[in-house]
């Protein structure tokens, strides 16, 4: 719905509806309460796992509308849960952390948060992700769900997760008992903004949508010494930098050429001054895949070419590399499970129409929601994509968004009523599809 009408819309009807509206018109309805929210989030965003703000403010909203809330699970999350009836439990899903990041886009709302690291460091904060549209449509989609209790039937579960950016969030709230303190799902769903689409068109990988991700560090040892005086030293530098070419014939020669993998260097430290040889350098690596067979075959090759080439600068046995894997920063890839994905993407081009409609291919960024249901066969979930980046944008690049800020830019200011309006009718429809009576 274009964000204009939607607002004269919002300002003509009330936000209950009448029986004849449309869902389009009782989501526009809401909508300007909606973006008044979305603005408050935005100016407020809060550093993965310290969400306290964002979920102490939706949980009475929820509370109103007639469900049992349930705080601090995971840490920050929140659980909120309608019984209406018989039928399926369907688990709804938005992730609610922001970035640390300057925001640069002018807004007049923009982000003037500074938090904190857990190291204590301060920084910026941004939510450059747009999980602020997400928390207002899961909230608007509550809303409607609300209001059309006697089209459907069935348990509506609906968590607000934390720590989503780092990997963290969806492992704490199954490992707080999301599944026995709770209804456990048969269908779960989630979106997420699209810097890479037009503003309120729906994207949907049947399969894998998004990556395995993990954090690898590598401690480089050597021996250091005056930099007049190489050859009395093992130089960490040197041998990092061989480390650092060697790990590209993973992906370039080793791994199968059809199944896409990524390994990049993201950090290379060392050294103090001009003239001296450090002691060691560090490096710090992202590696992303698809299936769990490729991830194992890089990460044992990434320790081996590190000790492999430590052997040939003839780096003695007590000062080889240490790889560090971080376990507790790893993020599954999203299988999207086909079934529910086809059900999905059928029902949005029906209602949509084509044009508001596409088949994504995979992306190789993280995202935690597969954890939900993954290795699960009793649960079927699905992570969609609505596009962000505002027509006029768009049409300036003539589609190529290589030219315009991505995700986690800190330029990225989708069209937020267009995003907001669009993933809250489609949740809505497949909350109903799924949740139809009998």
């Amino acid at each position: 719905m274009d964000l204009k009408l939607a607002l004269s819309v919002g300002l003509l009807a009330t936000s209950s509806a009448t029986p004849a509206a449309t869902l389009a018109e009782a989501i526009g309805a809401d909508l300007p309460e909606l973006m008044r929210l979305y603005r408050e989030l935005h100016a407020t965003p809060e550093l993965s796992m310290q969400e306290v703000r964002t979920p102490a403010r939706l949980a009475p909203e929820m509370r109103k509308l007639g469900f049992q809330v349930t705080e601090k699970v995971g840490q920050t999350g929140a659980v909120a849960v309608m019984r209406n009836g018989p039928g399926p439990v369907l688990m709804i899903r938005a992730d609610m952390d922001a970035l640390p990041i300057k925001e640069q886009t002018g807004l007049p709302f923009a982000s003037k948060v500074v938090g904190k690291l857990r190291d204590g460091t301060e920084t910026p904060v941004m939510h450059a992700c747009g999980h602020d549209t997400h928390i207002t449509s899961w909230l608007a989609t509550a809303k409607r769900l609300a209001a059309m209790k006697d089209q459907w039937s069935g348990t509506l579960v609906m968590i607000l997760q934390s720590g989503e950016e780092t990997g963290e969030g969806a492992r704490a709230m199954l490992g707080d008992g999301l599944y026995s303190r709770f209804p456990k799902p048969g269908y779960v769903f989630a979106f997420h903004d699209s810097a890479s689409l037009p503003a309120g068109v729906i994207g949907l990988a049947p399969g894998y949508t998004t990556a395995s991700v993990d954090n690898v560090d590598i401690t480089v040892r050597g021996i250091g010494g005056h930099g007049a005086a190489p050859h009395a030293t093992k130089d960490p530098i040197v041998l990092a930098s061989r480390i650092v070419v060697a790990l590209q014939t993973l992906v370039s020669r080793e791994k199968n050429p059809l199944d896409p993998a990524v390994v990049t260097v993201g950090s290379f430290q060392a050294g103090s001054k001009h003239n001296i040889i450090p002691d060691e350098a560090k490096l710090q690596l992202t590696v992303r895949t698809y299936k769990p067979e490729v991830r194992r075959m890089l990460l044992d090759g990434i320790a081996r070419i590190a000790r492999g080439e430590a052997i040939s600068a003839g780096v003695p046995d007590e000062r080889m590399p240490i790889v560090s894997i971080r376990e507790d920063q790893h993020t599954p890839a999203t299988l999207n499970s086909e079934a529910l994905a086809n059900r999905a993407l059928a029902l949005f081009r029906t209602h949509f129409g084509a044009d508001r409609t596409t088949i994504l291919p995979p992306s190789m960024v993280g995202e935690d929601v597969g954890r939900y249901w993954l290795n699960d066969p009793s649960i079927q979930g699905t992570l969609f994509w609505v596009g962000g980046v505002p027509q006029a944008k768009w049409d300036s690049v003539n589609g190529d968004t290589t030219k315009l800020p991505s995700l986690h830019s800190p330029f990225w200011a989708p069209d937020a009523g267009a995003v907001i309006s669009t993933a809250t009718e489609a949740m809505t429809i497949a909350a109903l599809d799924i949740l139809k009576k009998s």
